[in-house]
């Protein structure tokens, strides 16, 4: 086994398409980050293959900060240490629907919980009228492809040369962002079709290059529009960035 990099940081998204958090450990299992894309909205303008209310709908969406009330019940399954015991791969558990309630800050400054109808009259501030929000909930994540994606930090640096714009990483929303031995960006491409382990536990099956959408093109921290990073994308690399994988241990 040879090292290509190391794990830069760690993140999830506790509500799809709202601010991520930094992580110090995570758990990451064969449904994929334990906790991340909890809640999901789903709208009624959104088309039935991909029903969900995200930046795309609302770019503001993604400076709303989320937060577990209890986040000591949120860091891993309630059983993980039963099941670990167990030597079978067994699936551990989630924490009670109630152990993993999230409050969320919006941009002005005020507090919803999660399942608050205030939250979705605060959100649809603004936008077409047209969109009726319900809140989703699934113990799995609720992401767009794959349970877990990757991307290097090189290859937010090689875009940031190619368009002239600071790029930032959190533009892509990953969940581990690694540190390459390589010093190209788009390194991570040569891991498709490969395993990677990840710490001490978890062994990752790299499955294909992760497809962007105009979603990196706002900036986390003011929602702002930058074109060029994804026309960057679609020109030089083919519409792809970073990569997903499945978690096989």
């Amino acid at each position: 086994m040879s090292i290509v990099g190391k794990v830069e940081s760690l993140w999830r998204y506790p509500v799809k398409s709202m601010r991520g958090e930094e992580m110090d450990e995570m758990f990451a299992g064969y449904a994929g980050v334990y906790a991340d894309r909890l809640f999901a909205f789903e709208s009624s303008a959104s088309p039935k293959g991909f029903p969900f209310f995200t930046g795309r709908d609302q770019r503001q969406m993604i400076r709303y900060r989320t937060r577990f009330r209890n986040p000591e019940k949120a860091a891993r399954p309630v059983n993980l240490s039963e099941a670990e015991k167990l030597g079978s791969g067994a699936n551990p558990i989630s924490a009670d629907v109630s152990e993993l309630m999230i409050d969320v800050e919006t941009p002005e400054g005020k507090t919803f919980a999660i399942d608050d109808p205030a939250l979705i009259d605060n959100l649809r501030v603004s936008i077409d009228g047209k969109h009726e929000l319900t809140l989703l909930r699934s113990d799995k994540a609720i992401t767009d492809c794959r349970p877990l994606s990757i991307f290097a930090v090189q290859t937010a640096k090689k875009l940031g040369e190619e368009t002239g714009v600071a790029v930032d990483k959190r533009r892509f929303r990953a969940n581990v962002y690694v540190d390459l031995i390589s010093s190209e960006g788009f390194a991570e491409d040569e891991f498709v079709g490969r395993s990677l382990r990840i710490g001490p536990k978890v062994t990752v099956a790299v499955l294909q290059r992760d497809g962007r959408c105009m979603m990196i093109t706002l900036d986390p921290d003011t929602a702002e529009k930058t074109p060029a990073i994804l026309k960057a994308v679609a020109q030089a690399h083919e519409g792809m960035a970073g990569v997903y994988g499945a978690v096989l241990a």
